[in-house]
């Protein structure tokens, strides 16, 4: 007998509801037998989460799942699985299975789940964000709390709508563009790109599509491009106005000066983002994210190099292979890469801030054991105490 062919998966994510509800009605109307399931999690305060399926045709089947641990997004994951093993049940019923996401899910924890636990009869074969690029800067920009706007997934739930957005931009494969009433220009094109640049750009209206939705999803490559030690960061760009720069040091960062110079770092750009290191925590690989003039910054575990040998074989092959390239004769993987992107970019400002940032001669000179009397400024925002 000849095996099933897997139902191909395929998530449509992003802010920008209408740009997704068109791109999910094109893939509907260009895939025949394929169909649509939407979690409505704008009802979790009411303890449910509304399920939608739907064909080009209309509603084929309305729900509800119970709230779980207070989590909308916990409510999407254990009615989501079981939804696309129903639908994946009857072999050659649906060619194509379209998940639109709700606003503010990101991609990557449903990218993850689906991988990781849908039943052979269903597998994940893209991940779309659909976009309008004339409101990329404006939605970007926004600094506001999702519980703010209207599309927190859970009580706890602390993002702003900028990092939302931007790592949105930043995890899919796909960049499915769908322009509203307000028309883009080559500024708003150039941001797209130069923000996500390992995205193919592809119309709504375009025959690619169909064919993008299908074309597979490498799950883990999709982490590596986001985690802070092998990130695929934008590399320097100018046009239409619009510039990416790209700094990079072997020296640590004194955490004092470092410090003071944040809220000018965090506003200088519309996006930010890379990794660094401070030299009173040499050891501890700290990840930059910023958007919409708010920045987080985390601890993202040590540097490969100061890890025994015998560790290194934990440590999944990308990560490994981008410690190789930056190595440093005295300071293995350890360094300074930061992004920063934006219309208007002053990027000689932002350069020589970083640079003045940066341990002088003398304070290098003193070494680790100097380096780590030095103002302690980062531990209330890397260590709270609870």
């Amino acid at each position: 007998m000849t095996a099933a062919v897997p139902l191909p998966v395929v998530l449509v994510g992003g802010l920008h509801s209408d740009a997704r509800r068109a791109t999910v009605q094109r893939l509907l109307d260009t895939v025949p037998g394929s169909v649509a399931l939407h979690h409505d999690l704008s009802t979790a305060a009411a303890g449910t989460v509304r399920r939608t399926v739907r064909d080009r045709g209309g509603v084929l089947d309305e729900g509800e799942a119970p709230l779980v641990n207070d989590c909308a997004c916990c409510a999407l994951r254990e009615d989501l699985l079981p939804e696309l093993e129903r639908l994946a049940a009857v072999p050659g019923a649906h060619r194509l299975a379209v998940v639109e996401l709700w606003d503010s899910v990101e991609p990557k924890a449903m990218a993850e789940v689906i991988a990781a636990h849908a039943a052979p009869e269903a597998r994940l074969t893209g991940v779309f964000t659909a976009v309008d690029p004339a409101l990329v800067l404006d939605v970007l920009g926004n600094g506001d709390d999702l519980a703010e706007a209207g599309l927190a997934a859970a009580a706890t739930d602390q993002r702003t709508v900028g990092d939302t957005f931007a790592r949105q931009l930043e995890y899919p494969s796909v960049l499915a563009l769908a322009e509203g009433d307000e028309r883009a220009d080559d500024g708003d094109h150039a941001l797209l790109h130069q923000l996500a640049p390992a995205a193919r750009c592809i119309p709504v209206d375009s025959v690619e599509l169909a064919a993008a939705a299908v074309a597979g999803f490498d799950v883990e490559a999709a982490a590596a491009r986001q985690h802070p030690a092998c990130a695929l960061l934008p590399q320097e760009a100018d046009a239409a106005g619009v510039a990416t720069l790209v700094w990079r040091g072997h020296r640590p960062f004194h955490p004092g000066r470092l410090y003071a110079a944040l809220e000018d770092l965090t506003c200088a750009a519309a996006r930010s983002r890379g990794r660094f290191w401070l030299a009173d925590r040499p050891d501890t690989l700290l990840s930059w994210d910023a958007a919409g003039g708010a920045l987080c910054v985390e601890n993202a575990g040590p540097w490969l190099a100061a890890l025994p040998d015998a560790a290194w074989e934990l440590v999944p092959a990308e990560r490994r292979v981008a410690a190789a390239l930056d190595w440093h004769p005295e300071h293995g993987d350890r360094g300074q890469h930061l992004t920063f992107t934006s219309p208007g970019l002053d990027g000689d400002g932002v350069r020589t801030l970083l640079d003045s940032c940066l341990l002088t001669d003398a304070e290098y000179g003193a070494g680790p054991e100097g380096w780590r009397r030095l103002s302690p400024a980062f531990d209330d925002l890397l260590d709270p105490v609870s």
